[in-house]
């Protein structure tokens, strides 16, 4: 595993998450080498983007560049691969829960990053704010030729403790349709929120917003001290009733939000729901276009917290992208527990604004690479440094994991790739970058029976969510080998996680037996 330190970092605090992008590309072609290499541009603040190589006529826009009638040439592949980050965990949940409840999850609805970052992965963290960059791998093997995985791990400074963090104040915005009539929806966000009340620190404020086809407030900003009992009363007040009118409940929440804002805490929107909107706005961008000022003016940002067996993930995760925020979905109270205690300190805080990687391919050892995942996080090469440019809000605890399936050379030696991190400090929007790289020594191994147990993981989850969508990565055992893999890791880490991954593996390969494969896969293409 490699470490770089390059360059300044960034500090702050959240309620969570990103954007993305990715793609197969071969680097063997006369055209693509007359690009040459250099350093990369310095980063603002004396930062530096360490090795990274850049192409000398830029790296091209996804959208390719117009020709003079005015249509698009197809825009030309290259060793640059970028995304903002992401710590969405949504997709893995629900999948677990719809295979659960003996379905198979929609492939629309599966993104592998977010299968990959529900686990613990273990990296070094920085002492104080910014990341650390590892990159590291492994050879997976294929039919197709020898690929090998390429592990590139972020990670923040540990999580706080309650007492640590700076107070929160927190508007919840409470779905209490008739959609959500059920133990396992409402009954699940008043467990949620009964936990947290107690969880909260009396210097933390909450105010209750619910919403079904109107929204309005049940309790405005309260302080925790003194106030508990209210805020309980609260909670178990809410009663299910019509349609789900979305967009009326963000809005109305913002407003509380903006009224109970207090200077120098982490003010967040927490949307609990599970987004089945069916009056009012139901478009995500038109919701969040109405409460754009809320957002840029005080900083206020929407964490979502899915919930459900019929689940509108798209709105939830399209809301929470825009809003600066990040998503989760819990289906029991074991996971709601993870959620608003275990994770509590990530949630609130923010280290990072727009915080994005750019992973740079050595044309001379990578003959192609694929970026598993991270499709709707996709950032055009260009626009790494332009922090105009919507990225990831991180928190601390945080890890934040990409996967490449990587084809060396035959013959190969040297470097591989150099991967730079850049984000803004959340309160002076100082940019900073922070840089790692690896070479092919260490990614010789063997992935599986190697002794890097949580680079298996990732690797299981990944190819999981591939098989879950009808894609065909290469190396990727099937299901079944699959599942025996995660029972294997799951007695060697003796981590519930992945024992829960492995009994989910086991169940999609019992509902696939006799299916064809459906759905889609990453972005392809090649370096020549």
């Amino acid at each position: 595993m490699y470490r770089g330190a390059v360059g300044l970092f960034l500090v702050g605090g959240v309620l969570l998450t990103g954007c993305s992008g990715g793609g197969t590309y071969d680097t063997s072609s006369a055209e693509k080498g007359k690009r040459a290499a250099g350093p990369a541009p310095a980063a603002p603040g004396g930062g530096s983007a360490a090795d990274a190589p850049r192409p000398t006529d830029g790296a091209q826009k996804a959208d390719g560049a117009k020709r003079a009638d005015g249509l698009k040439e197809p825009a030309a592949p290259d060793y640059l691969s970028t995304f903002a980050l992401d710590v969405d965990t949504a997709s893995y949940g629900y999948a677990r829960r719809t295979l659960a409840d003996g379905r198979l999850p929609g492939p629309e609805t599966v993104r592998p990053e977010e299968f990959v970052n529900s686990f613990r992965q273990g990296y070094d963290r920085p002492d104080g704010n910014g990341f650390t960059v590892s990159v590291d791998g492994a050879r997976a093997g294929a039919e197709d030729g020898d690929w090998s995985l390429v592990r590139v791990g972020l990670a923040t400074k540990a999580a706080p403790s309650s007492a640590e963090r700076p107070s929160a104040a927190l508007t919840f915005v409470v779905d209490i349709s008739g959609s959500m009539a059920s133990s396992d929806r409402l009954g699940l966000v008043k467990t949620s929120l009964g936990i947290l009340t107690d969880e909260l620190r009396d210097d933390d404020s909450v105010s209750l917003v619910t919403f079904s086809d109107e929204a309005k407030t049940v309790l405005p900003m309260t302080r925790l001290k003194d106030h508990r009992g209210k805020i309980h009363d609260a909670v178990d007040s809410m009663e299910p009733a019509d349609s789900t009118n979305v967009g009326a409940g963000v809005r109305r929440g913002y407003e509380e939000a903006v009224d109970g804002h207090r200077k120098g805490a982490n003010n967040r929107v927490v949307l609990l729901s599970d987004a089945l909107a069916n009056t009012g706005d139901t478009d995500a961008d038109a919701i969040l276009e109405r409460v754009d000022s809320a957002r840029r003016d005080y900083g206020i940002t929407l964490f979502g917290v899915g919930v459900g067996s019929d689940y509108g993930d798209a709105l939830m995760e399209r809301l929470t992208n825009k809003g600066d925020g990040h998503t989760t979905y819990i289906a029991d109270e074991e996971q709601a527990r993870k959620v608003f205690v275990d994770q509590l300190p990530a949630h609130i805080e923010l280290t990072a604004r727009d915080a994005k990687a750019q992973v740079a391919f050595d044309p001379k050892t990578v003959e192609k690479f694929k970026l598993i995942g991270y499709e709707d996080r996709k950032v055009a090469d260009d626009d790494f440094r332009d922090d105009s440019v919507d990225g990831g809000e991180i928190g601390p605890g945080h890890t934040v994991t990409a996967l490449y399936a990587v084809r060396l050379r035959d013959g190969a030696s040297g470097h591989v790739a150099t991967a730079t991190v850049r984000w803004l400090d959340p309160k002076s929007r100082a940019a900073h970058e922070e840089s790692g790289s690896v070479e092919t020594g260490a990614i010789d191994g063997r992935l599986w029976g190697g002794s890097n147990a949580r680079l298996q993981v990732a690797a299981t989850a990944a190819y999981f969510a591939d098989h879950l969508r009808g894609g065909a990565l290469p190396g990727a055992p099937g299901l079944a080998e699959l599942a025996t893999r995660a029972d294997e890791l799951a007695r060697t880490t003796e981590d519930a996680s992945v024992a829960k991954l492995a009994t989910a593996i086991a169940e999609a390969d019992r509902l696939k037996d006799g299916r064809a494969d459906t759905g889609t896969g990453a972005d392809e293409g090649e370096m020549n």
